[in-house]
């Protein structure tokens, strides 16, 4: 290669490179200052005609063929890696596009970050591609071994302005004791609600919005990150509605309150960015402060903005203990409650690898936004989608196209079982908090079947679906092994405040069924 169609820093450093001259050699040959040949080397453009000229004089006619011979292998490779680039980021962009959830985000994105419409795409596409082989995985087993206790303890330090009357739930079991990030007050535990249309009263406002704004750019940079991280681990991300928490009304025997709508999308690129960004942060040793977690001082900075749901982004769910009765036989010596505890599986935005009973869900609407603002309305959803095997009720395959999915005739042979029996099973919702990790509202609740026919005739057909890795069964009378349970550090924050809480209620309810650990919690 004898011309060069334009002179880039790239290039004139590849020229020196061919040449093998130092910086002080190669300024003095080309007739130029020894700081123009460094700024090359820095990435800084050459400018003037002159300067080019020089290069192409250079390359012509003042150095040895064996170097023009490597400029020249040089310039080769180089077109090929930025071809490859190319394809590589124009396969990145088909991506995107064929993906209409991802092409939400994006659109989600270019909105919030005041872009021209498309500009999201190419910036998630550029960071797909340049992300190194098993980078995004080796981030995500960083992440992994941050357990609750180490994230409990820094968010106890970073939030450590409690007013009163509020703690972080932690409890005594057995000969242990365990804290969680779940900030609640004592009119919110132990709220033996039973989740009947006359209990479970919360409202829908579709006045209630949240004032949008242009996110930072770190905030932006965040939310590229995790789409391309999306992509990269074949994560589930499913735009969809979602319920917030706008006024919270919680007591003993009432959950009412008040929940607007937002998008999964908008919660996902937000507030769904603290877990990872904290677990960042504690694995690597940093000083767990604004300057490492600016996601945290930008959306939720301290106690009063965690507690004021109105003015900020507060999204959620509910989550259960379920206890299903089995008889004495030949297997167990005595009746009991099969508990059931899951382990999250990969694919799963929230609280990934971690334990949690089961059902766990987002509080969304199914078909009907205002009625299914009562939380017993998503655990029995989520019942047929986690533990009956219903795809069609599961959001993230299939958009529902049924008026009334949950109706009588399209219910799973076990959640028919229970409606044509309502005395023979409960739903309770046992305790209610704010997740310090994510700012998600948690509706604590126990699903107690208390007729072992069930099991006899339907628990052959129990099964936990895609988004746990595994189902372990406990006894509730083997008391040593659910001692052991309470103490696993794999736990998720939300996921052991509805074990613990469902523990105690089963305890008091359950009879001879029962033998397992006292639970006594305090507010820490």
């Amino acid at each position: 290669m004898d011309v060069v169609d334009d002179w880039t820093a790239e290039r004139a450093a590849m020229l020196q490179a061919a040449c093998r001259m130092t910086n002080e050699q190669f300024a003095e040959k080309l007739g130029v200052s020894t700081r123009t040949v460094a700024n090359w080397n820095s990435g800084v453009h050459p400018r003037t005609a002159e300067m080019k000229a020089s290069l192409d004089t250079m390359l012509q006619e003042k150095i040895t063929d064996a170097a023009r011979a490597r400029f020249r292998l040089m310039v080769e490779a180089e077109t090929a890696r930025t071809a490859a680039a190319d394809r590589d980021l124009n396969a990145a962009e088909q991506r995107l596009t064929n993906d209409p959830n991802i092409g939400a985000a994006l659109d989600w994105l270019d909105q919030h970050a005041n872009w021209a419409p498309g500009t999201a795409r190419k910036r998630v596409a550029r960071e797909l591609v340049s992300a190194e082989p098993g980078e995004v995985n080796d981030r995500r087993q960083l992440r992994s071994k941050v357990d609750r206790e180490q994230a409990s303890a820094a968010l106890r330090a970073f939030y450590a302005d409690l007013p009163d009357g509020y703690g972080r739930y932690s409890a005594h079991a057995g000969d242990g004791s365990v804290c969680t990030s779940i900030l609640t007050r004592p009119e919110w535990i132990d709220l033996a609600c039973t989740l009947t249309p006359a209990n479970d009263q919360a409202d829908l406002s579709r006045k209630a919005s949240l004032q949008t704004s242009v996110l930072p750019e770190y905030a932006i940079s965040a939310a590229v990150r995790r789409l391309a991280e999306t992509l990269e681990a074949n994560t589930r991300l499913v735009d969809a509605d979602l319920y917030r928490l706008v006024e919270i009304d919680v007591a003993p025997g009432k959950l009412a309150g008040t929940f607007g709508l937002t998008s999964f999308v908008h919660y996902a690129l937000t507030m769904d960015l603290l877990e990872a960004e904290l677990a960042d942060a504690i694995a690597t040793g940093k000083a767990l402060d604004s300057s490492s977690l600016p996601l945290r001082a930008h959306y939720m900075p301290d106690t009063a903005s965690v507690l004021d749901v109105r003015s900020r982004l507060c999204a959620g769910g509910a989550l259960a203990l379920t206890a299903i009765a089995r008889p004495a036989g030949m297997r167990r010596r005595k009746a009991d409650y099969l508990l059931l505890v899951q382990e999250r599986g990969g694919r799963v935005l929230n609280a990934a690898r971690r334990l949690a009973v089961i059902p766990k869900s987002f509080h969304e609407p199914l078909s009907d936004f205002r009625e299914d603002t009562q939380i017993g309305s998503t655990l029995r959803r989520e019942m047929e989608e986690e533990l009956f095997g219903r795809d069609d009720v599961d959001g993230t395959i299939s958009s529902p196209r049924s008026a009334d999915p949950m109706h009588p005739s399209r219910l799973s042979t076990p959640m028919r079982w229970l409606s044509e029996r309502p005395d023979s099973w409960r739903m309770e919702c046992t305790g209610f908090g704010l997740n310090l990790v994510s700012g998600n509202y948690e509706y604590a609740s126990l699903v107690v079947i208390e007729d072992d026919e069930f099991w006899a005739e339907c628990g052959g057909e129990i099964a936990a679906n895609w988004e746990s890795e595994s189902l372990r069964q406990y006894s509730s009378t083997d008391r040593e092994m659910l001692e052991e349970l309470v103490s696993d550090k794999a736990w998720s924050n939300e996921g052991l405040f509805a074990f613990l809480q469902g523990l105690r209620r089963l305890a008091e309810i359950g009879g001879e069924r029962v033998d397992a650990p006292t639970v006594d919690w305090e507010l820490d």
